[in-house]
């Protein structure tokens, strides 16, 4: 039987490729239909490369088998990770937290595909995808738990800090992806969202501006198909949330967001296409949120357990280990060995942020701009009357002269 070989040159074509070509087509049924133009003249084409049962839709060449183990393994950190984090918040050990279960094929794909002088734009469930791009997990349990000193990075870390405005980081990712060409940098920018996100008008401003534009930067939707309560079909009318790029003038691609191949084929191919000046492309990865959307929600509310159950099975991890044990580069022991080493991971970096000394309150009026505000002051003098410290005299000459 001929098989037929997966590569990332055919992926563009296939997927970045059929898109313009499916652009080209509308337009020759729009000039023949004039104002008839129906959503079913855009449908695309989901893009899956890794099966359920572990099977490959072709030899797949994209990734050697150190890159292959080297993915999961970051799935398995995240995850690991995400159940920590889980029940830290639960013993009020951290604040409010956004569990990523069931879309780390969706995260860590995508970042494994960004080069180092690439950007991140994260949104705020991006900790799979933090985590890959060699954010220190200690650092993401002190942002969750409130301590804004978590994500003090080095400089040469081009990663931006999580975003909880919901869309409101897709303008900061157009800015920051004309600002490399600007400075004349042949990077790009992968900017996050979820599907909640889409419905917001920062979501269309940043599209329509990096498509004028022709700006370097990937949007990556993640459609875990409910924005809190709110599900997918009520987010939007059209067919799929990828199709929304062909208004703006550039490629729209929709991947099984549950198959790391795809989802790292198809950004890939988007991030090389806007390194050389190309422009952007939205990705839609469709893909499904396993836990409550934070946990101050409860979804037993408004979805029923027959639909997580059906999307449990189609569990990212399990889908590449399937793969890597059908292809002899995995095994039980190593299996254990890595759960060990993340189990281990995850728990140094809990003590190390437990024990981490408090922040001083007085950082959240300092670093919210660089000079504070008259809002801001008078809400630093009502801090320190209830907390029984005295008022600074010399406040407003420290505000003027930079604070603290």
């Amino acid at each position: 039987m001929k098989v037929k070989k997966v590569t990332l040159k055919k992926i563009s074509k296939d997927t970045l490729g059929s898109a313009k070509r499916l652009r080209s087509k509308s337009r020759s049924r729009s000039a023949k239909t004039r104002y008839e133009i129906s959503q079913e003249q855009f449908t695309i084409t989901p893009l899956q490369l890794l099966r359920e049962d572990g099977t490959t839709a072709g030899k797949f060449t994209l990734l050697s088998a150190e890159q292959i183990k080297s993915m999961y393994r970051f799935m398995v950190l995240s995850r690991a990770f995400d159940d920590a984090a889980l029940k830290l918040q639960r013993q009020g050990r951290l604040g409010t937290y956004g569990s990523v279960r069931g879309q780390e094929a969706s995260q860590v794909g995508s970042a494994f595909a960004l080069q180092k002088e690439d950007w991140l734009v994260p949104s705020f469930r991006e900790n799979a995808s933090c985590i890959t791009r060699g954010m220190p997990m200690k650092g993401l349990f002190q942002y969750w738990g409130g301590d804004e000193r978590g994500h003090a990075y080095t400089e040469s870390m081009t990663t931006l800090p999580l975003s909880i405005p919901i869309a409101t980081q897709l303008l900061h990712g157009v800015g920051l992806a004309l600002a490399l060409r600007y400075k004349g940098q042949k990077n790009a920018v992968l900017a996050h969202v979820g599907d909640g996100g889409t419905s917001e008008g920062d979501f269309h401003e940043a599209l329509n501006f990096a498509g004028v534009f022709k700006a370097p930067i990937v949007f990556l939707v993640q459609n875990n198909q409910w924005a809190i309560s709110v599900p997918r079909k009520k987010q939007t009318a059209a067919t799929t949330i990828a199709q929304k790029a062909i208004a703006y003038g550039f490629t729209g691609v929709q991947v099984d967001g549950n198959d790391i191949f795809a989802v790292y084929g198809a950004v890939s191919a988007a991030l090389e296409k806007a390194r050389s000046g190309a422009g952007p492309t939205l990705i839609e990865c469709v893909t499904y949120r396993i836990s409550d959307h934070t946990t101050a929600d409860d979804a037993k509310r408004y979805r029923n357990q027959e639909e997580v159950d059906a999307w449990v099975k189609k569990d990212p991890l399990d889908r590449l280990k399937k793969y890597m044990l059908q292809q002899k580069m995995w095994d039980a022991k190593k299996e254990e060995l890595l759960q060990q080493e993340a189990a281990t991971l995850v728990s140094a970096h809990v003590r190390s942020y437990e024990e981490e000394p408090a922040s001083d309150p007085k950082d959240m009026f300092a670093f919210t701009f660089a000079s504070m505000t008259p809002q801001l002051l008078e809400q630093y003098q009502s801090f320190l009357d209830v907390s029984g410290k005295k008022r600074d005299p010399n406040i407003l000459e420290k505000v003027e002269g930079g604070f603290p």
